[in-house]
């Protein structure tokens, strides 16, 4: 008497079509936490500069992005830094780069005032938007 070995067409098919059924779902959940990632991690970049953007402001001079050591363009976003050490007033902003539609182009800004210190603000929409950020996109 002959023993089966391995797998029939049928079973085989059956896996494939569970897999597929899987991925259906996985896929969107994946893109909405790789966005989520992204915006954090171009917050994460912004507020790297902080200090030395203070830094500049205590000694008397007017912030830029060159003088608080951001380069222009990171794999994550495109920075930007202007401030006024007469008012203590700046902002720090970083353009989203590389990312899934929803935040591709949207903007994080923390916007430094005298009577607020830090403020973060962001055009994503209110879904990828990071703790303690708000959002003012849709």
């Amino acid at each position: 008497m002959k023993y089966q070995k391995g797998f029939t067409l049928i079973e085989l098919l059956v896996v494939v079509a569970i897999i597929g059924i899987l991925a259906t779902f996985a896929m969107p959940l994946y893109s909405k936490y790789q966005a989520r990632a992204k915006v954090t991690a171009a917050l994460a970049e912004a507020s790297a500069l902080k200090v030395n953007f203070e830094d500049v402001l205590n000694q008397g001079s007017d912030p830029t992005l060159e003088l608080v050591g951001g380069k222009a363009t990171t794999s994550n976003c495109t920075m930007s830094a202007a401030g006024s050490a007469s008012t203590g007033a700046g902002s720090i902003a970083c353009t989203i780069l590389n990312a899934p539609a929803p935040v591709l182009n949207k903007t994080v800004t923390l916007t430094r005032t005298t009577a607020d210190g830090w403020v973060c603000s962001t055009t994503v929409p209110a879904d990828y938007s990071p703790k303690g950020c708000t959002a003012s996109g849709s």
